[in-house]
């Protein structure tokens, strides 16, 4: 089967640091699904990868972890798809990724497709809604439901225009009720982020005790910061209520350590999200995954919630995925961007 992939890492206008390859076609076994990818896109995980890379390989490392596709066959103990099934997914990132025509996904992970959706525009949502979805549910404890004006809570949102963001802002308004402050520091990042529910705006080139007071706010009960820990910790810090909770998905600079003793006195909860985790353990909840897949397809469909699709750069080609993969570096990326799968 076709596919994209790379032997060593290289600076993404190198044509190397990307290239198409031919490899053999994956059986299906046990729970695993074989799809016929349709369409992928790209997060900032696949330039991380690539970019860990140290030796050169002698077969072809192949990542993405967003698809949308067909199921073509299935393994022995499937029973929650059949072939012929549209289906969208991130993977397990222990395993090879999607950028590829055919793709092994275990069925534990993957979702039908939001039949209003494209398969461009189903492909941008799997990965960022686990995280989003992970990260104010399951660590935060956030409850589903809108709850009564008097009784919402608020929830700041660090990098609100990135693909994280963007559906968590949706999911933070739309599917908990919360009041949502969201960062951002461009006249179109801050429309964007407004455009999918963001109550309030901040930026996050500012203290963000200044600019709460900017916006007539003192403190909020969760934080979700998908952006720059290191830098951030102390602005967390000075806004979060008393007993309030933080999650981050961004590991920090470097793995350098950071103070979370100053969350102390407040008695904040910190807390980690890495949508990989279930799948990397096959922790006994792993479908949960499937469950929120189906539910987030479902509020797709009833229209609650939006496709974070923002561009489309063309079939799945090593010349158009280096153009992602630079996008996506360029720090400069609204919403999601996806590929049309292989011709």
């Amino acid at each position: 089967m076709k596919a994209i992939g790379f032997y060593q890492y290289l600076p993404v206008d190198n044509p190397q640091s990307l290239v198409e390859v031919e490899v053999l076609t994956p059986e299906p076994n046990g729970r695993d699904l074989l799809v016929r990818v349709k369409a992928v896109s790209v997060n900032p995980v696949d330039v991380k990868v690539r970019s860990r890379l140290k030796t050169v390989e002698e077969q072809p490392k192949i990542i993405g972890w967003d698809a949308a596709g067909v199921v073509e066959s299935v393994g022995s103990e499937v029973s929650l798809f059949k072939a012929g099934d549209e289906v969208y997914y991130a993977g397990d990132i222990t395993r090879p990724g999607c950028n590829s025509e055919f793709h092994l996904v275990d069925e534990r992970i993957v979702g039908r497709k939001p039949a209003s959706l494209s398969f461009e525009q189903a492909a941008a949502m799997p990965l960022t809604t686990i995280t989003a979805w992970e990260a104010l549910f399951d660590r935060l404890g956030v409850e589903k439901g809108a709850a009564a004006e008097q009784e919402r809570k608020s929830v700041l949102v660090i990098g609100g225009a990135g693909g994280v963001g963007s559906i968590a802002i949706q999911l933070a308004k739309k599917v908990a009720g919360c009041r949502v402050i969201a960062t951002a520091s461009r006249d179109d990042t801050a429309a964007w982020c407004r455009r999918l529910g963001a109550d309030e705006i901040i930026n996050h080139h500012e203290p963000f005790a200044e600019e709460f007071k900017r916006i007539g706010s003192d403190e909020v009960d969760y934080i979700l910061c998908f952006n720059s820990t290191e830098k951030h910790i102390q602005n967390m810090a000075d806004v979060i209520k008393p007993q309030g909770r933080i999650c981050t998905i961004v590991e920090t600079k470097g793995g350098q350590p950071v103070n979370i003793s100053i969350f102390q006195a407040k008695s904040v909860g910190f807390m980690w999200e890495l949508m990989f985790t279930r799948p990397m353990f096959k922790t006994p909840d792993m479908q949960a995954q499937h469950d929120l897949l189906n539910e987030t397809a479902q509020l797709l469909d009833d229209g609650v919630l939006q496709t974070t699709m923002t561009e489309n750069y063309g079939p799945l080609t090593a010349e158009n995925l280096r153009k992602a993969h630079g996008k996506l570096e360029s720090g400069s990326m609204i919403g999601k961007l996806v590929l049309s799968g292989i011709d």
